[in-house]
């Protein structure tokens, strides 16, 4: 029976240079591999620094985000060099796009619909509120693989797209209501999204 033989070296210093080599490898700011992990980037360099050690949640997140082995992240890696393969992008990316893109396309189809009806002249209004469907497509996915930043953007997309379509339905159909109010208030809340995201993200 073979037995398992334990890290030669200090556990904290052997994770530490891994972490440090791996995130360099896949040209990773500690800033990105946080946000990635859900985690602050004052934790991150913790790790490399071996200051403390990531839990096993985080270690199994890492070794399946940069595609390699829990092993080849505890254990001392002497004669071969493990090469990250952040290959998840380009995928994740596209997927949004997709789906985005699936948007424009119900809201061309209701377009054509609504343009052959006696309401034509208000056919415009699907392209007016796709954006708003946009962004919450685009903050549905930046929440399960994006970062706090792209959560952020969309976030912001979507409360500046509920004002720009009230905007468009003041404008229509109650002209004696004073449009720039929806504005203040789309500000205010944008105001209080970067509040909440900047201490999440300091907390």
């Amino acid at each position: 029976m073979n037995e398992i033989k334990p890290p030669s070296g200090d556990l904290k210093d052997i994770i530490a240079a891994n972490l440090v080599r791996l995130r360099q490898s896949a040209n990773l700011t500690q800033l990105q591999l946080a946000e990635m992990l859900n985690y602050s980037d004052k934790a991150v360099s913790k790790w490399e620094r071996g200051e403390s050690i990531p839990d096993l949640r985080v270690l199994i997140r890492l070794a399946e985000l940069y595609h390699i082995t829990l092993d080849d992240i505890v254990r001392e890696q002497p004669e071969k060099v493990v090469k990250p393969r952040l290959n998840l992008k380009k995928k994740h990316v596209l997927i949004t796009l997709l789906s985005v893109g699936l948007v424009w396309v119900i809201a061309t189809g209701v377009y054509m619909i609504l343009f052959y009806t006696p309401v034509t002249r208000y056919a415009f209004l699907s392209y007016v509120v796709a954006p708003l469907f946009s962004f919450i497509v685009f903050t549905v996915f930046s929440g399960v693989w994006g970062t706090k930043l792209t959560t952020l953007l969309s976030c912001s997309g979507i409360v500046w797209s509920v004002a720009a379509i009230v905007n468009v339905f003041i404008a229509l159909f109650a002209h004696s209501i004073p449009i720039w109010p929806c504005y203040v208030v789309a500000a205010a809340v944008q105001i209080l999204l970067v509040l909440w995201f900047w201490f999440r993200r300091v907390k």
